[in-house]
């Protein structure tokens, strides 16, 4: 068996680093391999510490600076189908003091559910429509991260509040309210295309 020089792993190594770098800081294992890391490389490199594994199949490099949303961009990386949706979603947005133990993402209907070890996940799949309407796109440790607006997860909570509850649901409303830029029109828009404009209109009138 033939063993790989120092200098030969070294400038595997550095060359890896660049290429990592250049795609800020990290990457999918297909995606690396696709430009010429070998599998070899991305193993020696997490042994020695130089890369952490986020999850299975995603490394990036160890000496960058913590990640501010460490869940939802592994998600978003792994998922790249996935909308940050209700609970996930009212956290990211400021308007519930809940705090979310999964990350909530939404899926179109008939995507496969994500299998993830690591963060736990939960998917709900979606309607064309409900799945298409108000996704935002935000820079988070330089990945693009994909979350429904605050008005979209507002009716998502009253769509879902057998499941989410309706306190949270009214809360969030309340939190909304407090916040710059408030659009109510958008808010029972989405909801007459969603059906929910009935069973928010009672509320959105006792607290507005």
């Amino acid at each position: 068996m033939t063993h790989a020089k120092p200098s030969s792993r070294l400038s595997s190594t550095l060359r890896a680093t660049e290429i990592f770098r250049a795609h800020g800081g990290m990457m999918r294992m297909a995606d690396a391999v696709r430009v010429g890391i070998s599998r070899r490389t991305l193993y020696q490199m997490r042994d020695s510490g130089q890369l952490e594994q986020l999850a299975r199949g995603l490394y990036r490099i160890a000496d960058l600076p913590p990640l501010s949303e460490p869940d939802l961009v592994t998600v978003a990386q792994k998922v790249p189908q996935g909308v940050v949706y209700l609970i996930s979603a009212l956290a990211f947005h400021g308007l519930t003091t809940q705090i979310p133990h999964e990350v909530w993402i939404a899926i179109p209907r008939n995507s496969e559910p994500p299998r993830l070890a690591f963060p736990p996940t939960r998917a709900a799949r979606l309607s064309d429509i409900a799945y298409q309407l108000g996704i935002e796109r935000h820079n988070c440790d330089g990945v693009t991260v994909k979350v429904y607006s605050r008005e979209k997860t507002l009716v998502d909570c009253f769509c879902r509040r057998n499941e989410i509850g309706l306190d949270v649901a009214i809360e969030a409303v309340k939190a909304y309210r407090t916040q710059k830029r408030t659009n109510f029109d958008l808010v029972m828009d989405y909801a007459k295309k969603l059906r929910a404009a009935k069973t928010m209109r009672p509320y959105l009138e006792a607290l507005l």
